[in-house]
């Protein structure tokens, strides 16, 4: 990190991009993240003082659009100060200043803090019965997704089929923020899903969600970002087919946010 003194004696484009890099490396310290050798450490200061003093910085830059500065001294006067947001909130108006945007990989997500002993995770409650079935899902973050979701609305258990990203890959780890060490989940072939319980699939063509029978154990199928479910999936999912009403010209959905959409249908169905 760099004093503020010594910020000033950058010219103004590389001022901006040592500030946001600046502003990243306070947030990750903030969330406890921050790799070794890379916290905050001037002692002469308090963090939150540094802080302070670098959004002032930014409050100063010329090109600053007028919004921006509002929302930024505004984030100032708070009490309590929120370092955090102050942080965030400076690095993307300086991106933005620059011609540049965080990519996913670039946020800065703390882990989550809750601690999970070994007995706390075998006796979990979920739904009895309750499957999912991901069927060659390709993207690292919609599978990390799937599990996120699956775990927060109480699903027993994940499939991965043969061809699914690894749930290892950094971003799934990421996105998955822990439920992929909570979730129980196993790669298994579509004939190996259980043949005494139902199977239906998240597709189009199919029946309305708001009509849809859910079952009280069973397995939904969810299909790959390019292709949807396969032909095989949908033959071997006889207990139906499940669609998602759109009115949009694209008519598309992330297939992590319509399996969100089909797991709070489905789970408050089994509340009633």
């Amino acid at each position: 990190m760099i004093t503020p003194d010594k910020i000033w004696q950058l010219e103004g484009g590389q001022r901006r991009r040592k500030l946001a890099l600046t502003f990243g490396a306070l947030e990750r310290d903030i969330a406890g993240i921050a790799e070794p050798g890379t916290g905050y450490d001037f002692k002469s200061m308090p963090r939150v003082e540094y802080t302070r003093r670098m959004v002032q910085v930014v409050l100063k830059d010329p090109q600053l659009p007028e919004s921006a500065a509002v929302e930024l001294a505004a984030l100032l006067a708070q009490e309590p100060f929120d370092e955090r947001r102050a942080c965030n909130c400076a690095r993307n108006h300086l991106l933005a200043i620059i011609g540049t945007f965080p990519a996913e990989w670039d946020l800065v997500i703390a882990p989550h803090t809750t601690e999970f002993s070994e007995d706390t995770v075998t006796h979990r409650d979920f739904f009895p019965g309750v499957k999912v079935y991901a069927e060659d899902i390709r993207s690292p973050f919609n599978l990390g997704s799937i599990f996120r979701t699956a775990e927060a609305f109480g699903a027993e258990k994940l499939y991965l089929s043969p061809f699914c990203t690894d749930p290892a890959h950094p971003r799934a780890v990421r996105s998955a923020m822990g439920c992929d060490e909570i979730l129980p989940y196993e790669r298994i072939s579509l004939d190996q899903l259980p043949e005494d319980e139902p199977v239906f699939v998240l597709e189009t063509g199919g029946t309305d969600i708001g009509e849809f029978q859910f079952p009280k154990r069973g397995t939904v199928i969810l299909g790959s970002e390019e292709l949807g479910v396969s032909p095989a999936a949908l033959a071997r999912a006889t207990y139906g087919r499940c669609t998602i009403p759109m009115k949009g010209l694209k008519a598309s959905l992330n297939v992590g946010v319509a399996f969100g959409i089909l797991m709070q249908a489905w789970t408050a169905s089994l509340k009633d």
